[in-house]
């Protein structure tokens, strides 16, 4: 039963809720039949309900029974200024992987009104529209054109990426070890690997399924349930791991634990089980939990692309539920914020009737190793995107290129998580940027060009902020200190667009469990709005090259 304590501060937030308050934060964490109902809420059970129904839990999944890409509570609170940390915790439960995130991407898009586009067809755009397409199923590109937009006029993006450090299965990925079925790994990215032990872990990514028909299908594929483990050695058998630090070889020690080898089968299905042949680059079992989940035959299964994902859900945390505890808030915070203020600055025709520029999202994969790759912002993704809707939108223009002017007249914002002080590591901080939780997006300055900030950038969207009384902080690294990057000086660099280097402050950047501030997410997601809302003018008032 719920202590007397649980109960008084369930009577105090229902009641007299905070903005942020969500009753059914509280409602999970106790069965419905054993829930005690105070007395003042009998009295006002019609308001009760209200509050219940409208809201979904804060740490788990939303069921998707809306139709308009996201919970009912998500757009209705949006238009009104109250909180969408809900709907990110949706998609961060959502988003196992980059491939589910795209997918969850462009789900909610086709809700919002948006027409999927595909790069191998021709486009046929109009001032007004708004329009997105994927690439790979890992990077997504979407966009609304302005009523009066006309040859020239620049594009305001913000770019942001889908993937986060992990561990991906090998090719191979079966092995076996002293009675136990194995599945080897391979990390991608610069992971904070020792985080990854002693979690309860899955398997999420893209299968590739042959049809009836002897086509092949895409399929996207999410187990639940705990199915791996990499287990620590324990303290008597490593004396010196508290003071010397734990260590573990990445090739040798960081490999899951699936099953126990079977021992009471026949003899043929023991050594199908147990010892992979050469052409059985997966063990059976795994194999069979993908098809039970696909509702196809294993032998069905032609190619398969998993990450080894953490099983327990993102959720609020903190005494006064202040914080955000999750994996993959790198940078899926971002994505889901720039997303959701495009939909949200043009969910009605009036939004754009106004509007001169383009307004754009582009989602990349491949930030954490480089982003060099076919779906990466290495790659000239969005640019061409650019060129193909100025030409198409220009097709009777028989101006100079409107692409190049174009370019001139873009700004980008490049959205990716910014190192928060740790009260534990203060000294690891330069003294005067120390950003912290719950004070606004980071702007990241580097002198050295890691970062894509200029004085300009830096001030047009500080004056962004500043129209909206919205807060900002300042990071750049100390000098005697390595310096981290993202995707903001590649794109920056690509056609030569101006950029700023921004981000959500937070803290265990890279584990399996990372922590933001709630307000923060709400801050990221007002700010981006606004830059879509008002850049416009703002860029009108500064002249530097003329």
């Amino acid at each position: 039963m719920p202590t007397a304590a649980a109960i008084a501060r369930f009577q105090v937030q229902v009641l007299h809720p905070s903005p942020f308050f969500k009753p059914s934060t509280l409602f999970s964490k106790f069965p419905r039949s054993s829930l005690p109902i105070p007395s003042t809420l009998k009295r006002s059970n019609t308001r009760f309900r209200r509050l219940s129904s409208l809201t979904p839990p804060l740490c788990s999944s939303s069921s998707h029974s809306s139709s308009a890409g996201g919970s009912l509570e998500s757009h209705s609170s949006s238009e009104s200024g109250g909180s969408v940390v809900g709907d990110l915790l949706d998609y961060l439960n959502e988003s196992w992987t980059q491939f589910h995130a795209t997918a969850e991407a462009k789900r909610q898009l086709l809700a919002a009104g948006f027409h999927l586009l595909n790069e191998n067809d021709e486009w046929d755009l109009k001032p007004g529209g708004r329009y997105f397409f994927t690439r790979n199923m890992s990077s997504l590109v979407a966009f609304a054109i302005g009523e009066k937009y006309s040859n020239g006029n620049g594009f305001h993006i913000i770019a942001a990426h889908t993937d986060s450090p992990c561990l991906k299965l090998k090719p191979n990925s079966a092995s076996s070890k002293s009675g136990y079925l194995m599945v080897n790994v391979q990390t991608y990215g610069s992971g904070l690997w020792h985080t990854w032990f002693d979690r309860d872990l899955s398997v999420a990514g893209r299968v590739i399924v042959r049809a009836d028909n002897g086509c092949f299908l895409h399929k996207l594929v999410k187990i639940k349930r705990p199915i791996l483990r990499v287990p620590t050695l324990a303290i008597h058998l490593d004396r010196t791991v508290n003071k010397d630090g734990f260590k573990p070889n990445l090739e040798t020690h960081l490999i899951p634990l699936l099953a126990k080898k079977v021992d009471n089968a026949s003899a043929e299905t023991k050594d199908k089980i147990n010892m992979p042949s050469s052409k059985d680059a997966h063990h059976q079992q795994l194999l069979q939990i993908l098809s039970d989940e696909l509702a196809c035959n294993i032998d069905d299964i032609i190619s398969i692309e998993l990450n080894v994902c953490d099983t327990q859900p993102s959720c609020l945390g903190g005494v006064n539920n202040e914080f955000i505890f999750s994996g993959r808030l790198d940078n899926l915070a971002s994505s889901f914020c720039a997303l959701r203020a495009l939909v949200d600055s043009c969910a009605s025709p009036k939004d754009l009737s106004d509007e001169r520029a383009i307004r754009m999202v582009a989602l990349f994969d491949n930030e954490e190793v480089g982003s060099d790759s076919y779906q990466g912002a290495g790659a000239p993704t969005m640019f061409e995107a650019m060129r193909r809707i100025t030409d198409c939108l220009d097709l009777h223009s028989v101006r100079e290129s409107s692409f190049a002017r174009a370019i001139r007249c873009s700004f980008l914002v490049s959205a990716d998580m910014a190192h928060g002080v740790h009260p534990n590591f203060m000294d690891k901080h330069e003294e005067h940027h120390r950003p912290e939780l719950q004070k606004g997006l980071v702007i990241k300055h580097n002198a050295n060009q890691r970062y894509a900030t200029s004085g300009v950038t830096a001030f047009l969207f500080k004056e962004v902020a500043k129209m909206n009384n919205l807060p900002t902080q300042e990071f750049v690294v100390r000098n005697d200190m390595g310096c981290g990057s993202t995707i903001g000086p590649i794109l920056a660099s690509g056609v030569g667009i101006r950029t700023v280097d921004c981000g959500i402050a937070q803290l265990s950047m890279h584990s399996v469990r990372e922590i933001c501030g709630k307000e923060d997410v709400d801050f990221a997601y007002k700010h981006f709005r606004a830059f879509y809302q008002t850049f416009s003018s703002i860029d009108r008032k500064l002249n530097v090259d003329k």
